[in-house]
C-alpha cells in the first residue's frame, strides 16, 4: 500500500507541474495525497478490535490465544462435546429418592447416609454429600463393614442398616417390593446407578446415582444450534448412558458416539473432517487433548486439565457450556468488527484519494478527515466492550 500511495503522491506531483499549476500547488496536492493516505487507520483496524475483544473474553471466562482462532469461529458447523467433565459435571451424584410404602426421605437418607460416610467409594460419597446437604449432619455408624462388590452394612441409630446390590439385601433373605423393582429397573436402562437401602429386616428405598448433567448444558445446546453448529455427545461410556445424557440436553440418538476408546477421540474429529465438516471439539481431560489439538477449533475446559488447556484454542475459565457459546459469540463478533474497520479504513482511502490527487484537499483537511478515520477505528473497535455474556 505505502509503495503505490508514494508512487501515486509523485505522479501527481508531476501531473501538476506539467499543467503549469507552479510548484505549491503541485506540492500541495502531492502532500494531501500523502496525508489522506497514511495508513494509521489499516494499522490500527485488526490490534485495537482484537486488544478489546481478547479484553473483554477476559472479563467473560474466555481466553482466545491468537487472531487466527476468530478465523476458525467463523468456519465452524459441527461441535463435539465431550460427556463427563463437560455436559456433565464429572462427579457422581446423588439424583433420586424412591421410597417404599410408609418410609420417609429424610429417614432413608439419614441411615444410609450415614453409613455410605464411612466408606471411601465415590458412589458412597455421592449418598453421604446428597444426604448431608438434605437432613444435616449424619450420626456415626456402629460395626460398619465394607462389603467388596455389594456394599455396605452397620448399625445406625440401633437399626441394621445394608446399602448396596440388591444382591446384598438378597444375601440377608431380603427382596425388593414390586414399585421398588419397577423403579430400579428403570434406573439402570436409563445408565443410572441404583443402590437399595434396607434395614431391621426390610427393603425401603432405592437411591438414584449418576453423573449429573450440568445446569447449564441444556441451555447451552439450545444457543449453539441457533449459531448453526450441529452438536454430536462423544464418550467412553456405554450407549445407554450416553443416550440418557443426550435426551437430557436434546441432542439426536443418532448424533452420539458413545463406547469410543479414548485415543480413537482424535479419529472421529478426523473423520468427521473427511466428510467435509468444520469441526469444534469442546473437552477437558488429558484423554480430549489429540481431539481438541486436531479440531479446527478446540475449546478446553478451564477446569480441566493442563494437557487439555494447552492443546486448545480457547479456554472456558467458567466451566460450563454457555461460556462456549460466548466463545464463539465474542470470536464472531471480533472478527466482524476487523473486517468492518478494514472495509470503512479502505473506503476512506478510496474516496478521499482521488479528491487529494485533484486538488481538492486542502493538507490541513486532509491531517483532520486522517485522524478522523483513525478514531473511527478505535470507536468502532471499542463497541465490543458492551459485548454481553449469554443469559
Amino acid at each position: 500500500f505505502v509503495p503505490v500511495v508514494i508512487v501515486l503522491a509523485l505522479a501527481t506531483l508531476g501531473f501538476w507541474v506539467a499543467t503549469g499549476e507552479g510548484w505549491t500547488a503541485a506540492f500541495t496536492a502531492a502532500v494531501s495525497v500523502l496525508i489522506i493516505a497514511c495508513p494509521c487507520a489499516l494499522g490500527l483496524a485488526t490490534p485495537t478490535a482484537l486488544m478489546v475483544g481478547t479484553g473483554r473474553g477476559a472479563q467473560l471466562g474466555v481466553l482466545i490465544k491468537g487472531p487466527e482462532v476468530l478465523e476458525s469461529t467463523r468456519k465452524i458447523d459441527t461441535i463435539v462435546l465431550d460427556k463427563t467433565g463437560t455436559v456433565t459435571t464429572g462427579k457422581m451424584t446423588l439424583l433420586g429418592v424412591h421410597l417404599a410404602e410408609g418410609e420417609t426421605e429424610d429417614e432413608v437418607l439419614r441411615l444410609a447416609g450415614a453409613l455410605e460416610h464411612a466408606s471411601e467409594h465415590p458412589i458412597a460419597q455421592a449418598v453421604a454429600a446428597g444426604a448431608t446437604e438434605k437432613v444435616g449432619a449424619l450420626p456415626a455408624p456402629e460395626d460398619f463393614a465394607n462389603i467388596a462388590g455389594l456394599g455396605v452394612q452397620g448399625i445406625v441409630e440401633g437399626h441394621a442398616v445394608l446399602v448396596g446390590r440388591e444382591k446384598l439385601l438378597a444375601e440377608w433373605a431380603l427382596s425388593l417390593p414390586t414399585e421398588l423393582r419397577q423403579v430400579k429397573a428403570a434406573a439402570e436402562a436409563a445408565g443410572r446407578t441404583a443402590i437399595c437401602v434396607a434395614w431391621d429386616g426390610q427393603a425401603r428405598a432405592v437411591l438414584e446415582v449418576a453423573d449429573a448433567v450440568k445446569p447449564t448444558s441444556a441451555e447451552a445446546l439450545t444457543r449453539l444450534r441457533a449459531l448453526g453448529l450441529t452438536p454430536i455427545l462423544l464418550t467412553g461410556d456405554n450407549k445407554a448412558v450416553a443416550e440418557a445424557v443426550a435426551a437430557e440436553v436434546g441432542i439426536a440418538p443418532s448424533d452420539v458416539i458413545a463406547e469410543v476408546m479414548p485415543e480413537d477421540k482424535v479419529d472421529v474429529v478426523k473423520r468427521l473432517q473427511a466428510e467435509g465438516r468444520s469441526v469444534a471439539m469442546v473437552g477437558d481431560g488429558v484423554n480430549d487433548a489429540a481431539a481438541l489439538a486436531q479440531a479446527d477449533l478446540g475449546l478446553a475446559m478451564g477446569t480441566g486439565t493442563d494437557a487439555a488447556i494447552e492443546a486448545g484454542d480457547l479456554t472456558l475459565v467458567r466451566g460450563d457450556l454457555l461460556a462456549a457459546v460466548d466463545a464463539i459469540r465474542l470470536a464472531r463478533k471480533t472478527l466482524g468488527t476487523i473486517k468492518s474497520n478494514l472495509f470503512w479504513a479502505f473506503g476512506y482511502n478510496v474516496a478521499a484519494l482521488p479528491l487529494a490527487a485533484a486538488g481538492l484537499l486542502n493538507p490541513m483537511i486532509a491531517g483532520a478527515a486522517m485522524a478522523f478515520s483513525s478514531v473511527f477505528v478505535v470507536g468502532n473497535s471499542l463497541r465490543l466492550r458492551r459485548f454481553r455474556r449469554a443469559n
